[in-house]
């Protein structure tokens, strides 16, 4: 079985022998990856990922005014709606790409004004690198008070665009879902966050820009947080994911964490080798239902 980092990027030696049945998928070409918008980083990008239309959705790109410029945002919302919740969308490392972007839309068809903002603009279209060893350093580079304001300038621009200021979620994969801890932990004002396998504990060398790990902000969460975790994640070990629960458990934290005993990580990215249908439709259910529960989504 191949060896994986912390954002769930396999190693392409012995990948077949990795893939359930279930997952065993015809793959995209580069150049056809590419040309519809997929990353390239995350290794070998899977034929028939899902489409969502824009059937009853207002969808498209925005600037959002940042501290260092201009960030590019997707956003979707539902065109008949009047204040709906907003829902932030946190990526992968691999930039604003059209997985995210879909989500994006499946957000909105629950009656959200869901935004991904791409918070790494100022390192370049990160889409089009395919060298983990090139991109890692570029978005680990990037601070959280940074990507703290930039959140925030999202909902605060979401707000002018008629969201409603009192139902505010945030969700997010991979990297995206270490951003939903985070993010949780810092803002008072968000009602609720669903992190999709993110990382609980940072690296020690990052510390200069991550002062704090999730596990190490468990007792500080301000909204509470559905950390959805694969058993079978090689890049976050099940002795993470339980000291986190305990962690929160003894903080008296409402957040809760759900573990799928034999997903691997990113079995939710459905253009992705890992990606486990039943699964990721059980989670994207559960995402919804918290959001309902927390009063993000009615």
């Amino acid at each position: 079985m191949p060896t994986r980092d912390e954002d769930g990027a396999s190693e392409s030696v012995g990948l077949t022998n990795y893939l359930s049945p279930v997952s065993r998928r015809a793959f995209m070409s580069a150049t056809a990856a590419s040309a519809v918008g997929y990353t390239l980083a995350a290794g070998p990008v899977c034929a028939g990922p899902i489409t969502t239309d824009t059937a009853g959705l207002d969808a498209g790109e925005a600037m959002v005014n940042v501290e260092a410029g201009q960030m590019p945002v997707h956003f979707a919302r539902p065109v008949a709606a009047e204040n709906p919740p907003i829902v932030l969308v946190a990526m992968e490392i691999f930039g604003l790409h059209e997985y995210i972007r879909d989500v994006t839309r499946r957000i909105a068809k629950l009656g959200a004004m869901a935004i991904a903002p791409d918070y790494y603009f100022k390192m370049g279209d990160l889409t089009s690198i395919s060298d983990m060893a090139k991109l890692r350093p570029l978005v680990n580079a990037k601070p959280d008070a940074e990507l703290l304001s930039e959140l925030d300038a999202s909902v605060a621009w979401a707000i002018t665009q008629g969201g409603d200021p009192t139902r505010v979620g945030i969700t997010g994969f991979c990297r995206g879902g270490r951003t939903v801890w985070i993010y949780c932990a810092n803002n008072s004002a968000i009602k609720a966050g669903v992190a999709f396998y993110g990382s609980l504990v940072d690296p020690p060398a990052q510390k200069s820009v991550w002062p704090k790990s999730p596990t190490e902000l468990a007792t500080e969460m301000k909204a509470p947080v559905l950390g959805l975790y694969g058993g079978a994640d090689q890049g976050i070990p099940i002795e993470q994911v339980e000291a986190m629960r305990s962690a929160l458990a003894s903080a008296g934290n409402k957040s809760q964490i759900h573990i799928y005993p034999d997903a691997p990580h990113a079995f939710h990215a459905d253009y992705r080798p890992s990606y486990r249908p039943d699964i990721a439709e059980d989670a994207f259910g559960r995402m919804a239902a918290w959001f309902k529960t927390h009063g993000v989504l009615k």
